[in-house]
């Protein structure tokens, strides 16, 4: 059986473990899986603030659109209106 993501087996991965213990010791992995958990969550919590940003700047520009389209159709009534007003009074 085999990780998807990395595409390695658990007899690398096994070894890959052996390693680590060997470099930095058994104290010292707790300390680093934390911290290298509190790196991940920093992580996902940036791309949110990404997605949130993007997603409010398209919904700003589609609020945006949506107001020009109105303040013009409103211009074309007054137009309309004033239109036949001058034809009117001539």
């Amino acid at each position: 059986m085999q990780f998807l993501l990395f595409n390695i087996g658990f007899g690398e991965l096994g070894f890959v473990l052996v390693i680590v213990v060997m470099f930095f010791g058994s104290k010292q992995i707790p300390s680093i899986a934390r911290e290298l958990g509190k790196g991940i969550r920093m992580m996902k919590n940036a791309t949110e603030d990404i997605k949130r940003s993007i997603n409010d700047s398209a919904m700003d520009q589609a609020e945006e659109q949506s107001l020009n389209k109105t303040i013009e159709e409103g211009k074309k009534a007054i137009d309309d209106i004033t239109g036949t007003i001058k034809r009117t009074l001539k």
